[in-house]
């Protein structure tokens, strides 16, 4: 699970959050403990819990002092605000700027997605 150059902790709160902005997490939804995820993943309980620190400092989750960790309300909006401005930034920009640099023209690129949405 863990392969990426990002720290683990990084990858563990970057899938917990894909996993609430596709709906596998909702709000409301108790996570594994960190021990859990120790036990699960066989990494330090530490680096699990620096993760869940992240996530709740991001107000993507929150904790019930002896029950766990659940998503927070609102997690799911918060998370795909930030995901589409970064979309758009960090992917999209740099591909219509390739896709000009190639004389691709827009029409070329919406009749794509267009046939792609048809697949």
């Amino acid at each position: 699970m863990f392969d990426g150059r990002d720290p683990i902790y990084v990858q563990i709160a970057d899938q917990i959050k894909a996993d609430v902005i596709a709906g596998r997490l909702r709000e409301g939804d108790q996570v594994m403990s960190t021990t859990q995820y120790a036990q699960t993943y066989r990494i330090n309980p530490a680096t699990a819990a620096k993760a869940f620190a992240e996530l709740v400092d991001d107000q993507v989750l929150y904790k019930r002092r002896g029950v766990g960790m659940f998503v927070a309300d609102g997690a799911t909006t918060r998370l795909r605000g930030s995901g589409r401005k970064e979309f758009f930034t960090d992917r999209l920009d740099p591909v219509l700027a390739e896709a000009r640099d190639l004389g691709i023209s827009v029409a070329d690129i919406l009749a794509h997605i267009h046939a792609t949405e048809e697949r």
